[in-house]
């Protein structure tokens, strides 16, 4: 069973996760329900009409993330999160009450009163929801955690709709919401209080009451990473992205496909489902470690599922058909539609779990709260921003397709703009598919780099992709010095460059590019990079190892950190590696998916490290084979 499970059977992780769960489902069972209470009953309500009032009703449950999020992340930040998250399920209970009695008096003010207070409650949430995992989970189990809460969250969505719409059409119908929403209020209080203790970060902060000011002080907070910030802003684009998607679908069921509400129920459904499913595979596709490389590979499945979307759905214009599901289900095209939506939400799930997880594992401690704070804000901008955007295509004339189109064709340029800023997206993204198609990779003592500090990575050289898939495995950057021929190739240059990788040239070519070279070495130790050298000085044209070169004592003597060896295994005869003549001439010779292995040992002293006692450690490490 995969370690993401195994977190459900923990006292740290399996209350918060049924806490966050069961508030999901609630807002969502209370929400729907009164929205198809506005849709089929307004006229005993209000003399509003139920467009306005949907609209309305969803204004209203967004509009707290505007208000309090900032105010939410400095309560994080200075209280103890699991009495935090007690306090608000407790005010959870008190506004089901409140919403049962409006439920009794049938006051629409009431209950839509209480609709912008449950929001509000949501936002207080909000911040300590994700604030407290770092604290809770260890960095491995990082991404299996935001999975289970992101394909947790959408599920709960997902039920909590469908009840709610249900509830609220049966027979005494108000009575069963009434009591079905305080229960689920109840439950998630009793689930709060076996939640662990998680330390405040900020006990001592002064909780500054203005809106304004703290949500531009949050921006700023956030603004100060800059991969964490344009990380929030690509969750925000997501959530642009998606409630774009589903704010159509009752169009898009009733115009387009023919169906009723079942309809809409399905591809709601399918959506849901999508996201779960993405989420949850993302531990196993990044290997239980941030891997932003599943970022790029998400957004490009956005576009070209959102694409195709519009593409199946073009001729499928049917009026106000209104036919039966199985009827629909009948139809090829329909499945075709399904389809995409499973996939264009399943790259959703890709796409979001590593960007939530680079935020947090990125974001200083101290005001990590206050950070993700920023994030509920623009996420909620977003959505308004989606809102008003699609009320304008289609009060222009668009087509609920046309707008799938749009907001497939934003997501690429919006995708190109990020990773041009970030490179580092990108270049994950190119690292990823290196070790999934062309090799499997084993991993064995990886945990012996330091988490911290200046240190040197030593290995064999074996192919033209070894930097690459020692990047792969290794959860930190690494700068490589390599031959500036190689640096210079027209496509792993980007890699190289965007890496920050650094070009040497032997003495008797160019003197000064050496010279240069170890003062960028010595200058990103001090920094507390890491390094990585192949001290052979080229790669291996028979599979054996040459001797180690006099460069890796020189580093070591002038800047002192600790050298840790690697070997690795099995790439020797592969497509990019020198067997059989030039590299990439054979390709796949020893079969697609050949399988490697890096295998690292303890670190090494600086004052204990020489070339010959580095290549017996390298040596032993690799074995026979290259």
């Amino acid at each position: 069973m995969s370690s993401q499970f195994k977190l459900m059977e923990q006292r740290r992780f399996l209350p918060f996760f049924l806490t966050q769960f069961l508030g999901a489902f609630n807002d969502n069972f209370y929400k729907n329900a009164l929205v198809v209470l506005i849709t089929f009953q307004a006229a005993r309500l209000t003399e509003l009409s139920p467009g306005v009032l949907v609209n309305l009703a969803a204004g209203l449950f967004i509009l707290p993330f505007l208000l309090f999020s900032a105010i939410a992340g400095q309560f994080a930040d200075k209280f103890e999160k699991s009495r935090l998250i007690r306090w608000t399920k407790l005010l959870e209970i008190g506004l089901m009450l409140l919403a049962a009695l409006g439920f009794a008096l049938m006051s629409l003010p009431l209950l839509l009163a209480t609709l912008f207070l449950m929001g509000t409650q949501s936002a207080i949430f909000g911040p300590v929801k994700y604030a407290i995992l770092p604290q809770m989970l260890d960095e491995t189990e990082l991404v299996g955690g935001n999975a289970l809460v992101e394909s947790g969250t959408f599920l709960a969505i997902l039920l909590g709709t469908i009840v709610g719409g249900l509830l609220i059409e049966a027979p005494n119908g108000v009575a069963w919401v009434s009591a079905g929403t305080l229960a689920v209020a109840v439950l998630g209080y009793l689930s709060s209080r076996a939640i662990p203790p998680a330390a405040a970060v900020d006990p001592q902060m002064k909780i500054a009451w203005s809106p304004v000011r703290q949500t531009w002080q949050m921006i700023r907070f956030a603004a100060d990473e800059r991969t964490v910030f344009l990380s929030i802003l690509g969750i925000s684009w997501f959530w642009f992205y998606g409630a774009m998607f589903l704010s159509q679908f009752p169009g898009f069921a009733a115009t387009v496909l023919g169906g009723d509400e079942k309809a809409v129920t399905l591809l709601l459904a399918v959506f849901s489902l999508g996201i779960a499913l993405g989420s949850l595979l993302c531990e196993r596709l990044s290997g239980k470690q941030v891997e932003i490389g599943l970022v790029p590979f998400g957004s490009i499945g956005l576009t070209l599922f959102g694409l195709d979307l519009w593409w199946a759905s073009a001729g499928l214009e049917a009026g106000a058909a209104m036919r039966p599901l199985a009827e629909l289900l009948a139809e090829p095209a329909v499945w075709r539609i399904l389809f995409d939506l499973v996939m264009l939400s399943l790259c959703g799930g890709f796409y979001i779990v590593p960007l939530y997880a680079l935020v947090q594992s990125r974001s200083a401690p101290s005001h990590r709260s206050r950070i993700i704070a920023a994030n509920n804000i623009l996420n909620a901008l977003f959505m308004v921003a989606a809102a008003g955007l699609g009320a304008g295509l289609l009060a222009a004339g668009a087509s609920v397709p046309q707008l799938f189109l749009v907001t497939a064709l934003l997501n690429a340029v919006v995708a190109i703009y990020i990773y041009t800023l970030v490179p580092e997206f990108l270049l994950r993204f190119i690292v990823w598919l290196l070790v999934h198609t062309v090799y499997r990779l084993r991993v064995e003592g990886i945990e012996q780099v330091p988490e911290k500090g200046g240190a040197v990575i030593v290995a064999n050289h074996v192919s033209f992709v070894d930097a690459l898939i020692i990047m792969a495995a290794c959860r930190r950057p690494i700068r490589f010095v390599m031959d500036h021929r190689i640096f210079r190739w027209p496509i792993l240059s980007f890699i190289f460059r965007t890496s920050r990788a650094i070009p040497i040239a032997p003495a008797s070519e160019d003197r000064a590019m050496m010279e240069r070279a170890f003062d960028e070495v010595a200058r990103a130790l001090e920094a507390g990079e890491l390094v990585g050298l192949f001290p052979e000085g080229k790669i291996t044209g028979d599979g054996g190892m040459s001797p180690f070169r006099p460069g890796i004592a020189r580093i070591v003597a002038r800047t002192p950190v600790p050298v840790v060896p690697m070997a690795l295994r099995g790439l020797w005869g592969s497509f990019f590696s020198r067997k059989g003549g030039a590299a990439m001439t054979r390709p796949f010779r020893r079969g697609a998916f050949s399988r490697i292995e890096l295998v690292a040992d303890a670190p090494i002293e600086a004052a204990e490290v020489s070339p010959e006692a580095l290549y017996q450690r390298v040596a032993a490490l690799r074995g026979d084979r290259a």
